[in-house]
């Protein structure tokens, strides 16, 4: 990653906080989301991807059937 600047700095830390508390699985609490944005649903609905920084980041979730 390059960055160019205190403003593309504070946009990658913003991007990778909101991943790590919303869309990343922690160990540590049994694989639970700290703040999760979606709940668990059944895979009858369609998937979604949620790319962050330019797709380092990967986020999948289910849509309610």
């Amino acid at each position: 990653m390059i960055l160019f600047s205190e403003r593309s700095l504070r946009f990658a830390i913003t991007e990778y906080l909101e991943h790590y508390h919303r869309e990343r699985n922690h160990q540590g609490i049994e694989s639970q989301i700290i703040r999760p944005e979606f709940q668990k649903n059944s895979v009858a609905g369609g998937i979604t991807n949620r790319r962050r920084l330019g797709g380092m980041l990967n986020y999948y979730h289910c849509h309610a059937a």
